[in-house]
């Protein structure tokens, strides 16, 4: 029986999601409440569109010219990716199959690092993890789950010598301090060359409205983003740590 997985949404020629021009495929359901979340919709597990791999391969294989000229692939966020593991498994192995690239983008919010969860990563080029806060007493309110899972992940991604690039959403007064990012600097080195990348991503409330349309106010109205000197200044602490920062 085939193996078919709940889908938000998907997008043809992604560019901000891993190398090169990219098929992004964001799956339904996560388990985290992050105050800022610009895809308040992905939360419900049981909502979106259900398709199997073989169904969606077609549309996927429609991109491969512009993902391969450009050193592109596909890659699978969300929602939470990892809440439908064989299902995602199975799109990435019939992906490297096909000779695309396949990212990861996860918030490594996963409780067992076992077989099924090894599988998934050798069909694995590249995982964007999201590493939201460094310090436990403000990671959990901030997503309303600790960040003990997502530390952990990263240090097994690390030990496989998993190729990844760390994300770091930079939110006024909650993942702003300047020590806080001196601290999450430092866990970054101590993971080594594993960590090609690590980008610093302004926060932004672009998806605000759509906590509306389920009856919710949206947590950080009137916030304003972070300002480019603001983005630098930490950029360059960040810089203190590892050769390759973005914002």
């Amino acid at each position: 029986m085939a193996i078919s997985g709940r889908i938000h949404s998907t997008e043809s020629c992604a560019t901000v999601d891993g190398p090169g021009i990219r098929f992004l495929v964001f799956m339904q359901g996560c388990l985290m409440r992050c105050l800022y979340c610009h895809n308040r919709d992905s939360w419900d597990t049981d909502a979106g569109r259900e398709v199997t791999v073989a169904e969606l391969m077609p549309e996927l294989l429609s991109y491969r010219p512009f993902m391969q000229a450009s050193g592109g692939g596909i890659t699978v966020s969300g929602g939470e990716p990892l809440l439908q593991m064989p299902f995602v498994t199975e799109l990435f192995e019939a992906c490297q199959a096909e000779g695309l690239h396949t990212c990861l983008d996860t918030n490594g919010f996963v409780h067992h690092h076992d077989a099924a969860l090894d599988r998934l990563l050798d069909s694995t080029d590249l995982v964007l993890l999201d590493l939201k806060h460094i310090r436990d007493e403000q990671h959990i309110p901030l997503t309303q789950v600790s960040n003990r899972f997502a530390l952990a992940l990263a240090r097994y991604l690390a030990e496989r010598g998993q190729a990844m690039w760390i994300r770091h959403v930079v939110v006024p007064g909650w993942s702003d301090d300047e020590a806080d990012i001196d601290a999450l600097g430092r866990f970054i080195a101590s993971l080594g060359p594993a960590v090609e990348k690590v980008e610093l991503l302004p926060y932004h409330n672009l998806g605000s409205h759509k906590w509306a349309s389920f009856g919710q106010a949206y947590p950080l109205a009137g916030l304003a983003p972070p300002s480019a000197g603001r983005m630098a200044r930490l950029q360059s602490i960040m810089a203190r740590h590892h050769p390759c920062v973005v914002f």
